[in-house]
């Protein structure tokens, strides 16, 4: 139920949100989540999608890395610039390698968990065989 005067006007303009919630993935209690095995198959091809998109990011910033160390010019402001800068992608860089690695460990967890329904799904339908 929605209370008050902004209450009031946010549910002439939408409607009560509370009668038709949307598609909530996670639905579990203490941090679990529920998928049916299409929705985890799809879920695991959209981090792998973006694994990808992360690794291929890091190909582009290590070829900086290389080149991120020539001064544009010979006095001290340059190199300092030069310094700067390479601290800066090196910094990118790791990011970049982190992201990489807990995109691998979440991928590592859904395929886990989904060759676990798999096999739960299997001995739960060789229950019920005559």
């Amino acid at each position: 139920m929605i209370i008050g005067e902004a209450g009031q006007a946010a549910q002439a303009l939408w409607g009560d949100v509370l009668d038709t919630p949307g598609r909530v993935y996670g639905g579990g209690k203490g941090g679990q989540f529920k998928m049916d095995p299409q929705e985890l198959s799809a879920v695991i091809g959209q981090w792998e999608d973006v694994l990808d998109k992360i690794v291929e990011d890091g190909t582009k910033i290590q070829h900086l890395v290389v080149q991120s160390g020539a001064a544009p010019g010979k006095d001290p402001a340059s190199g300092s610039f030069a310094s700067t800068s390479s601290d800066s992608i090196i910094a990118l860089l790791n990011q970049n390698t982190s992201m990489q690695k807990y995109a691998r460990d979440y991928i590592k967890k859904l395929k886990e968990a989904q060759s676990k329904t798999m096999v739960t799904d299997q001995d739960m339908s060789d229950t019920f065989k005559a």
